[in-house]
């Protein structure tokens, strides 16, 4: 990690060739207060620690890895993976950038999405 002349954290790839260095920012960790004020846009997430979770109930063990495959193609498309807890019919989601060692704008977003497949 790495930081640029304003101080913002971004990560720095070499591309195996060699001939490019790829760069893109790290989105900075939400304030306590940020964070409760964007969660009320997903009342169903709960601040856990440095991530946020939710879970959610199913019938049976089916139901629940049909819901985690739905889970899988927003978090491909968003770049952005959750930490998943399956147990039988019970799913327990878990947002955090790891990258910048917290909760950021883009697991709010990911949740918002997330949300959209449940209710």
């Amino acid at each position: 990690m790495r930081a640029n002349p304003e101080g913002r954290a971004y990560a720095h790839f070499t591309i195996p060739s060699g001939a490019y260095t790829l760069k893109f920012p790290i989105m900075d960790v939400l304030s306590k207060e940020d964070l409760k004020r964007l969660l009320k846009r997903v009342p169903e997430w709960e601040i856990d620690g440095k991530k946020i979770s939710r879970s959610v109930e199913f019938d049976g063990f089916t139901e629940a890895v049909d819901f985690l495959n739905e889970v899988a193609e927003v978090a491909e498309d968003e770049g952005h993976h959750p930490d998943v807890d399956i147990r039988y019919g019970k799913v327990i989601l878990m947002l955090t950038t790891h990258d910048a060692g917290g909760v950021t704008e883009a697991d709010v977003e990911v949740a918002k999405r997330l949300d959209n497949l449940i209710d």
